[in-house]
């Protein structure tokens, strides 16, 4: 099996080795990494046997929307094309159609997994026809973990789905660092470390987001040098806009979305938690005091 993987940043190039030791052989392009196996998308998909399956793992927004399009243009009728991204997925439905008018599949994957993904594999939302994902499957195998991939419904469903999971992402992380500041605000001088640390045996709460919660005091029981501050990458508003467009109730979601707004405001304790937390799972920047 061949994958012409484009984007060998934090995610691509772990998805990379990881699919290299799976037995699938890998094309990769990023203009920007010497990484690279080709240096042209026209070099890349040369490289492919039919049908091709190409993969592109870049920045959402005019990055991927720039290669799509290249792609589209370099691909023939019963090629596959994966868009693995944190897309929109309006955005993931309107590039389906505009491939299905060249025959080509189109499969949009929500793919979940930041910096460990390499070592435990990748949690896969799939969008898309049935025909197409079985073509890819070999890719999708050679990625994922234990039961961490389902095609979940047609194109656009993936990246909904990602978006829905990075909302709840949102409010576990929002959660656990509320409950971190109160403790620490505590007059009882309780051993936080020590009880988030207990909460991940037995307790009904825990969890992955959890885990990295512990390897971050770990490392710097005060959160000491990091401020509190936390970017939103995108999906948490999404999450909330078609949260309202649909009226469903999604106050958990919201609120956790606004405390990273007040986050841009003053410096806050539990902000420091989310900093930590996403510096863990995804390598994500963290602001210093």
């Amino acid at each position: 099996m061949q994958l012409g993987l484009v984007g060998l940043g934090k995610m691509g190039g772990n998805m990379a080795e990881r699919l290299r030791r799976s037995g699938v052989e890998v094309v990769g392009f990023d203009s920007f990494s010497a990484k690279r196996d080709v240096d042209s998308l026209d070099a890349m998909v040369a490289r492919l046997a039919r049908p091709r399956v190409a993969w592109v793992m870049v920045p959402s927004g005019d990055p991927t929307e720039a290669v799509v399009n290249q792609l589209l243009g370099l691909l023939e009728p019963g090629d596959v094309l994966i868009e693995g991204g944190n897309s929109f997925y309006r955005d993931s439905q309107r590039r389906a159609e505009a491939a299905k008018a060249k025959g080509i599949h189109f499969i949009d994957c929500g793919t979940s997994g930041g910096i460990w993904g390499l070592q435990e594999g990748y949690c896969m939302m799939v969008g898309g026809e049935a025909e197409a994902v079985a073509i890819a499957q070999p890719v999708f195998d050679g990625l994922k973990g234990p039961e961490s991939f389902a095609h979940v419904g047609p194109a656009g469903a993936g990246h909904f789905t990602k978006m829905v999971h990075n909302g709840v992402e949102y409010g576990m992380m929002q959660a656990f660092a509320e409950g971190w500041e109160l403790m620490k605000a505590s007059e009882l001088d309780i051993d936080v470390n020590k009880a988030f640390e207990l909460w991940r045996h037995g307790s009904v709460v825990r969890s992955w987001l959890l885990d990295l919660a512990v390897l971050a005091i770990q490392d710097n029981p005060e959160l000491e040098g990091i401020k509190g501050y936390a970017n939103d990458s995108g999906e948490g508003r999404w999450t909330v806009n078609e949260a309202v467009r649909l009226a469903v109730p999604a106050p958990v979601l919201t609120a956790s979305l606004y405390a990273r707004f007040a986050s841009r405001q003053q410096d806050m304790p539990a902000m420091k938690m989310i900093a930590a937390l996403r510096n863990q799972f995804g390598g994500h920047a963290i602001k210093k005091d």
